[in-house]
């Protein structure tokens, strides 16, 4: 999978847990756990291509600038 696709993903796990309403306990932590992985996979991956982030937010804020930039 691209950088580009693990991004987009990404991005659209962080939107649709927003959606979540907060009473939905379980939904929020099944969906959070798949953004958690998710996110893992976006920094292995730009490790891998040689994408410098300074933590885990930096990364999370490189993921909507790769996703903007493919729009």
């Amino acid at each position: 999978m691209s950088l580009e696709e693990i991004a987009q993903i990404y991005i659209d796990l962080v939107k649709a847990e927003e959606q979540i309403p907060a009473e939905e306990d379980h939904a929020k932590e099944e969906m959070n756990s798949l953004r958690t992985k998710c996110h893992e996979l976006l920094m292995s991956k730009m490790r891998e291509e040689k994408i410098p982030f300074s933590d885990r937010f930096d990364a999370m804020n490189k993921a909507f600038e790769i996703v903007r930039k493919i729009a």
